[in-house]
């Protein structure tokens, strides 16, 4: 068997025949074929070339795990389809002998193993991975739910936070009350170095990480709550869950984060959306002192702020009084000070008269006096003539 590559023309004789016409892959950079030699089976992935197969070549085709299959086909966007549960997107079918792509997003990492080599490595986004004839995916198969059931997300990256995942625990106090809290986690994967293969593997080393995260803090959390009372805890969830997750450091202060050293995985926060009993008698009686509760509290703010107002209005009344008080006596004052000017007019005005009537006495016993002298004067005059 032989191949004629054109351009040419061939015209074979009676005794050959055509078993195949071949016709050349023009290749992108991002686009290639696998190729398997029909004489050794060794198979390798030609990309960005245009490539024709010779006669000792012929396309293969790669298999995938049908759920990979799935994964590819689907399209699903790891970041924002993450809480989607249903891939039942229309799946197309795949060529192939075409070399898989994926493209890994932002801020997420894949794992590749080479089954050949027996060593794997990780590709962190934004990136572009092509599978080489015998690598295959590393699919992480997570939990999900609430509260949390394995197997639920299927995913070919890992995606590194931060980001939060919601569970649901059943836990039992000293006297015996179960109940049942939703809290929620916030985490995200601590990756110093991208070219550090030992902490890159460590991402992958747990296959489940959210079941295992989960069940590792409620584990820690069910321990804390087993040894308080429930009036207690009742008063004190806050603190006495933060402080089972995360710790205490050498100065008795609750720590701010929890590592998982396998995987590397911080958690950074646990939010306790909700605590409910799970005997309906205990829901019931709980609900009726939340209630007694309310009722006292609204009552006391209710006392409290009629004890208020009559305060206020008996401030405003005596202040009223006092008011009513002064004014009377600031009037009282302007009627004395009144009657000391209206008798002070008075005396003037008495005073001035008598003195006017004993000044025109006096002036009129002067003028007599002066008359009866000048009378005498010429009297005496008179005489001496």
């Amino acid at each position: 068997m032989w191949m004629v590559r054109g351009p040419a023309e061939f015209i074979p004789s009676v005794d050959i025949e055509i078993v195949e016409r071949r016709k050349a892959f023009p290749l992108d950079e991002n686009e290639g074929i696998y190729v398997r030699d029909i004489k050794s089976g060794k198979v390798r992935a030609i990309v960005g070339q245009t490539y024709i197969l010779n006669q000792d070549e012929e396309l293969w085709n790669k298999e995938l795990p049908d759920q990979i299959e799935k994964l590819l086909s689907a399209e699903i966007d790891p970041l924002a389809d993450r809480t989607s549960r249903a891939h039942n997107k229309d799946n197309k079918g795949r060529v192939k002998h075409k070399v898989i792509t994926y493209r890994v997003p932002h801020n997420a990492a894949a794992q590749i193993y080479d089954y050949k080599a027996k060593q794997a490595r990780v590709a962190f986004g934004p990136d572009l991975i092509m599978l080489a004839p015998d690598e295959h995916f590393t699919q992480l198969s997570l939990s999900g739910g609430k509260p949390k059931r394995p197997n639920v997300i299927r995913s070919l990256c890992l995606l590194l936070g931060p980001d939060f995942m919601t569970d649901i625990i059943t836990v039992e106090t000293s006297d015996h009350a179960r109940l049942s809290l939703q809290l929620s986690y916030n985490w995200h994967f601590e990756v110093a170095d991208e070219k550090d293969t030992a902490a890159s593997a460590a991402l992958f080393a747990v296959p489940d990480f959210v079941g295992d995260a989960c069940k590792a803090l409620a584990s820690r959390i069910r321990g804390a709550v087993a040894a308080v009372p429930f009036d207690d805890f009742h008063r004190n969830s806050a603190r006495i869950i933060r402080t089972s997750v995360f710790g205490l450091d050498e100065n008795m202060k609750v720590k701010d984060s929890f590592r998982f050293n396998a995987n590397r995985l911080v958690i950074t926060n646990v939010d306790i959306q909700s605590v409910e009993p799970v005997d309906q008698r205990t829901r019931d009686s709980l609900q009726k002192s939340v209630q007694l509760a309310i009722e006292i509290t609204t009552n006391s703010q209710e006392a409290s702020a009629r004890h208020e107002a009559e305060r206020l209005e008996q401030g405003a009344r005596g202040r009223l009084e006092r008011q009513k008080i002064n004014d009377e006596a600031e009037a009282e004052k302007a009627r004395t000070e009144l009657l000391k000017l209206q008798a002070n007019s008075a005396a003037v005005e008495s005073t001035g008269q008598a003195k006017a009537e004993a000044q025109s006495r006096a002036e009129s016993s002067k003028i007599e006096g002066e008359a009866a002298v000048e009378q005498a004067k010429l009297k005496a005059e008179a005489n001496n003539i």
